[in-house]
Protein backbone atom coordinates (compact mmCIF):
# COMPACT_ATOMS: atom_id res chain seq x y z
CA UNK A 1 0.00 0.00 0.00
CA UNK A 2 1.01 3.95 -0.42
CA UNK A 3 1.28 4.25 3.29
CA UNK A 4 4.17 1.21 3.87
CA UNK A 5 7.43 2.36 3.06
CA UNK A 6 10.63 0.42 3.34
CA UNK A 7 13.13 1.02 5.49
CA UNK A 8 15.74 3.29 4.12
CA UNK A 9 17.48 5.45 7.29
CA UNK A 10 21.12 5.13 8.09
CA UNK A 11 21.24 6.85 10.75
CA UNK A 12 22.12 3.30 12.42
CA UNK A 13 25.58 4.05 11.35
CA UNK A 14 26.23 6.92 13.25
CA UNK A 15 24.85 4.93 16.20
CA UNK A 16 27.20 2.31 15.68
CA UNK A 17 30.13 4.19 14.77
CA UNK A 18 29.00 6.28 18.23
CA UNK A 19 29.12 2.98 20.09
CA UNK A 20 32.84 2.07 18.20
CA UNK A 21 34.60 5.40 19.28
CA UNK A 22 33.07 4.96 23.03
CA UNK A 23 34.90 1.52 23.15
CA UNK A 24 37.64 2.46 22.06
CA UNK A 25 37.87 5.32 25.30
CA UNK A 26 36.39 2.81 27.67
CA UNK A 27 38.69 -0.82 27.11
CA UNK A 28 42.32 1.29 27.94
CA UNK A 29 41.05 1.93 31.11
CA UNK A 30 40.54 -1.56 32.66
CA UNK A 31 43.82 -3.15 31.40
CA UNK A 32 45.84 0.19 31.83
CA UNK A 33 44.01 1.00 35.61
CA UNK A 34 44.72 -2.94 37.00
CA UNK A 35 48.72 -2.63 35.59
CA UNK A 36 48.44 1.51 37.25
CA UNK A 37 47.09 -0.27 40.70
CA UNK A 38 49.86 -3.34 40.69
CA UNK A 39 52.68 -1.24 39.96
CA UNK A 40 52.43 1.47 42.48
CA UNK A 41 50.00 0.02 45.13
CA UNK A 42 51.28 -2.46 48.09
CA UNK A 43 50.75 -6.20 47.62
CA UNK A 44 48.20 -6.84 50.43
CA UNK A 45 46.23 -2.99 49.18
CA UNK A 46 45.78 -4.20 45.32
CA UNK A 47 43.09 -6.53 45.68
CA UNK A 48 41.35 -4.19 47.89
CA UNK A 49 41.98 -0.92 45.42
CA UNK A 50 40.73 -3.66 42.49
CA UNK A 51 37.62 -4.13 44.55
CA UNK A 52 36.99 -0.86 44.32
CA UNK A 53 37.51 -0.29 41.09
CA UNK A 54 35.20 -3.02 40.29
CA UNK A 55 32.64 -1.70 42.02
CA UNK A 56 33.03 1.59 40.14
CA UNK A 57 32.29 -0.26 36.78
CA UNK A 58 28.81 -1.48 38.60
CA UNK A 59 27.85 1.67 39.91
CA UNK A 60 27.64 3.53 36.60
CA UNK A 61 25.40 1.04 34.41
CA UNK A 62 23.07 1.35 38.18
CA UNK A 63 23.23 5.05 37.44
CA UNK A 64 23.06 4.35 33.59
CA UNK A 65 19.92 2.23 34.49
CA UNK A 66 18.33 5.28 36.54
CA UNK A 67 19.21 7.81 33.98
CA UNK A 68 17.42 5.06 31.45
CA UNK A 69 14.27 4.83 33.16
CA UNK A 70 14.14 8.81 33.53
CA UNK A 71 14.63 9.48 30.10
CA UNK A 72 12.02 6.35 28.69
CA UNK A 73 9.41 8.36 30.78
CA UNK A 74 9.98 11.05 27.85
CA UNK A 75 8.81 10.57 24.49
CA UNK A 76 11.41 9.99 21.86
CA UNK A 77 10.26 13.79 20.25
CA UNK A 78 10.67 15.69 23.32
CA UNK A 79 11.34 19.33 23.09
CA UNK A 80 9.85 19.24 19.54
CA UNK A 81 6.23 18.31 20.07
CA UNK A 82 3.92 19.25 23.08
CA UNK A 83 2.47 17.14 26.06
CA UNK A 84 -0.90 17.63 24.75
CA UNK A 85 -0.45 16.84 21.01
CA UNK A 86 0.78 13.03 22.98
CA UNK A 87 -2.19 10.87 22.81
CA UNK A 88 -0.46 7.36 24.31
CA UNK A 89 1.16 6.43 27.26
CA UNK A 90 4.51 4.86 28.68
CA UNK A 91 3.13 1.61 29.15
CA UNK A 92 1.72 1.57 25.64
CA UNK A 93 3.28 -0.45 23.07
CA UNK A 94 3.87 2.21 20.42
CA UNK A 95 5.48 4.06 22.83
CA UNK A 96 9.68 4.93 21.93
CA UNK A 97 10.95 6.91 25.01
CA UNK A 98 14.30 9.38 24.30
CA UNK A 99 16.64 6.87 23.87
CA UNK A 100 19.24 9.63 22.88
CA UNK A 101 18.73 11.46 25.96
CA UNK A 102 21.15 9.32 28.21
CA UNK A 103 23.83 9.15 25.16
CA UNK A 104 24.19 13.03 25.35
CA UNK A 105 24.33 13.03 28.89
CA UNK A 106 26.78 10.09 29.44
CA UNK A 107 28.84 11.46 26.35
CA UNK A 108 29.30 15.23 28.34
CA UNK A 109 30.06 13.49 31.51
CA UNK A 110 32.67 11.01 29.83
CA UNK A 111 34.47 13.98 28.54
CA UNK A 112 34.58 15.56 31.93
CA UNK A 113 35.57 12.72 33.36
CA UNK A 114 38.33 12.13 30.80
CA UNK A 115 40.16 15.74 31.55
CA UNK A 116 41.83 14.78 34.96
CA UNK A 117 43.73 12.17 33.64
CA UNK A 118 45.82 14.83 31.12
CA UNK A 119 47.68 15.46 34.23
CA UNK A 120 48.04 12.10 35.77
CA UNK A 121 52.18 12.03 36.51
CA UNK A 122 54.29 9.41 34.60
CA UNK A 123 55.60 7.91 37.09
CA UNK A 124 54.35 7.50 41.21
CA UNK A 125 55.85 6.76 44.57
CA UNK A 126 55.03 3.06 45.22
CA UNK A 127 53.12 3.05 48.44
CA UNK A 128 54.92 2.59 51.75
CA UNK A 129 57.76 4.61 50.13
CA UNK A 130 59.53 7.61 50.81
CA UNK A 131 61.93 8.54 47.94
CA UNK A 132 60.75 10.58 44.89
CA UNK A 133 61.18 9.11 41.44
CA UNK A 134 64.34 10.36 40.03
CA UNK A 135 63.90 12.37 37.05
CA UNK A 136 66.46 11.49 34.35
CA UNK A 137 69.46 13.52 33.56
CA UNK A 138 70.15 14.78 29.70
CA UNK A 139 72.67 12.45 29.36
CA UNK A 140 70.61 9.60 30.09
CA UNK A 141 67.77 10.51 28.23
CA UNK A 142 69.28 9.37 24.56
CA UNK A 143 70.20 6.10 26.18
CA UNK A 144 66.51 6.00 27.27
CA UNK A 145 65.03 6.91 24.25
CA UNK A 146 67.45 4.17 21.91
CA UNK A 147 66.66 1.41 24.51
CA UNK A 148 62.43 2.25 24.37
CA UNK A 149 62.93 1.76 20.53
CA UNK A 150 64.91 -1.30 20.48
CA UNK A 151 62.47 -2.72 23.05
CA UNK A 152 59.08 -1.76 21.08
CA UNK A 153 60.69 -3.46 18.80
CA UNK A 154 61.27 -6.45 20.49
CA UNK A 155 57.97 -6.22 21.93
CA UNK A 156 56.23 -6.38 18.42
CA UNK A 157 58.50 -9.70 17.25
CA UNK A 158 57.88 -11.45 20.50
CA UNK A 159 53.82 -10.12 20.30
CA UNK A 160 52.95 -13.30 18.19
CA UNK A 161 54.78 -16.14 20.21
CA UNK A 162 53.59 -14.61 23.52
CA UNK A 163 49.52 -14.80 22.49
CA UNK A 164 50.88 -18.37 21.40
CA UNK A 165 51.74 -19.34 24.83
CA UNK A 166 48.21 -17.67 26.68
CA UNK A 167 46.55 -19.88 24.28
CA UNK A 168 47.60 -22.59 25.54
CA UNK A 169 47.99 -21.94 29.03
CA UNK A 170 44.77 -24.31 30.34
CA UNK A 171 44.40 -22.00 33.30
CA UNK A 172 44.34 -18.37 31.52
CA UNK A 173 41.84 -20.39 28.72
CA UNK A 174 39.79 -21.02 31.67
CA UNK A 175 39.53 -18.22 33.14
CA UNK A 176 38.10 -16.43 29.24
CA UNK A 177 35.76 -18.64 29.00
CA UNK A 178 34.42 -18.55 32.26
CA UNK A 179 34.41 -14.17 31.83
CA UNK A 180 32.51 -14.88 28.70
CA UNK A 181 29.84 -17.19 30.05
CA UNK A 182 29.49 -14.66 33.24
CA UNK A 183 29.36 -11.73 30.63
CA UNK A 184 26.80 -13.29 28.42
CA UNK A 185 24.60 -14.49 31.55
CA UNK A 186 24.81 -10.64 32.45
CA UNK A 187 24.05 -9.02 28.92
CA UNK A 188 21.11 -11.47 28.37
CA UNK A 189 19.29 -10.60 31.82
CA UNK A 190 19.92 -6.87 30.65
CA UNK A 191 18.73 -7.37 27.30
CA UNK A 192 15.44 -10.13 28.02
CA UNK A 193 14.60 -8.94 31.18
CA UNK A 194 13.16 -5.62 30.70
CA UNK A 195 11.12 -7.10 28.35
CA UNK A 196 9.81 -10.31 30.61
CA UNK A 197 9.06 -8.23 33.44
CA UNK A 198 6.93 -5.68 30.80
CA UNK A 199 5.11 -8.64 29.40
CA UNK A 200 4.41 -10.75 32.53
CA UNK A 201 3.78 -8.01 34.86
CA UNK A 202 2.38 -5.22 32.57
CA UNK A 203 5.47 -2.37 33.79
CA UNK A 204 6.07 0.41 31.43
CA UNK A 205 10.15 -0.26 29.76
CA UNK A 206 10.78 2.39 32.44
CA UNK A 207 9.77 0.76 35.34
CA UNK A 208 11.09 -2.82 34.20
CA UNK A 209 14.49 -0.93 33.43
CA UNK A 210 14.39 0.80 37.42
CA UNK A 211 14.04 -2.57 38.91
CA UNK A 212 16.68 -4.32 37.71
CA UNK A 213 19.34 -1.34 38.52
CA UNK A 214 17.50 -1.45 41.93
CA UNK A 215 17.32 -5.29 42.98
CA UNK A 216 20.66 -6.76 40.84
CA UNK A 217 23.68 -4.22 40.54
CA UNK A 218 23.93 -2.95 44.06
CA UNK A 219 24.27 -6.57 44.94
CA UNK A 220 27.18 -6.92 43.04
CA UNK A 221 28.17 -3.71 44.43
CA UNK A 222 28.53 -5.15 48.02
CA UNK A 223 30.10 -8.51 46.44
CA UNK A 224 32.69 -6.96 44.72
CA UNK A 225 33.80 -4.16 48.08
CA UNK A 226 33.26 -7.05 50.62
CA UNK A 227 35.59 -9.86 48.38
CA UNK A 228 37.88 -7.18 48.61
CA UNK A 229 38.50 -6.05 52.10
CA UNK A 230 37.90 -10.29 53.07
CA UNK A 231 41.05 -10.52 50.63
CA UNK A 232 43.45 -7.80 52.46
CA UNK A 233 42.45 -8.58 55.69
CA UNK A 234 43.26 -12.14 55.88
CA UNK A 235 45.66 -11.66 52.61
CA UNK A 236 44.12 -14.26 50.77
CA UNK A 237 46.43 -15.87 47.75
CA UNK A 238 45.66 -17.21 44.63
CA UNK A 239 45.19 -20.68 45.48
CA UNK A 240 42.69 -19.38 47.94
CA UNK A 241 41.19 -17.25 45.62
CA UNK A 242 40.24 -19.34 42.99
CA UNK A 243 38.55 -22.37 45.58
CA UNK A 244 36.64 -19.19 47.10
CA UNK A 245 35.69 -18.05 43.71
CA UNK A 246 34.34 -21.80 42.60
CA UNK A 247 32.38 -22.68 45.27
CA UNK A 248 30.99 -19.37 45.50
CA UNK A 249 29.99 -19.67 41.88
CA UNK A 250 28.66 -23.15 42.61
CA UNK A 251 26.43 -21.63 44.87
CA UNK A 252 25.14 -18.83 43.10
CA UNK A 253 24.20 -21.30 40.17
CA UNK A 254 21.75 -23.79 42.65
CA UNK A 255 20.24 -20.72 43.58
CA UNK A 256 19.65 -19.49 40.19
CA UNK A 257 18.87 -23.42 39.26
CA UNK A 258 15.59 -22.83 41.62
CA UNK A 259 14.35 -20.22 39.10
CA UNK A 260 13.24 -22.90 37.09
CA UNK A 261 10.75 -23.78 39.24
CA UNK A 262 9.24 -19.50 39.46
CA UNK A 263 6.87 -19.90 36.61
CA UNK A 264 3.92 -17.33 36.53
CA UNK A 265 1.04 -17.80 34.33
CA UNK A 266 1.32 -16.25 30.55
CA UNK A 267 -0.69 -13.42 30.14
CA UNK A 268 -3.44 -13.98 28.19
CA UNK A 269 -3.54 -12.64 24.40
CA UNK A 270 -6.40 -13.13 21.68
CA UNK A 271 -5.53 -15.94 19.39
CA UNK A 272 -2.73 -17.35 20.77
CA UNK A 273 -3.16 -18.53 24.50
CA UNK A 274 -6.98 -17.50 24.47
CA UNK A 275 -9.15 -17.33 21.72
CA UNK A 276 -11.10 -14.54 20.04
CA UNK A 277 -14.36 -15.19 21.55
Amino acid sequence: TECEKEPGSLLWIFVMAGNIVRGMGETPIMPLGISYLEDFAKTENSPFYLACLNTATVIGPFLGLLLASFSTQLFVDVGSVGADEITITATDARWVGAWWLGILICALLNLLVGIPFWFFPKSLVKEGETNEPEEPSERSVAPLQENDKNGTEQTMYDFIPFLKALFHNPVYMLFICITVLQFSAFNGMISFLPKYLEQQFGKSASDAIFLIGVYNLPILCVGYFSGGLFMKKFKINIYQAANIAFWISLLEYLLYFTAHWTVCDPSPVAGLTVSYQ
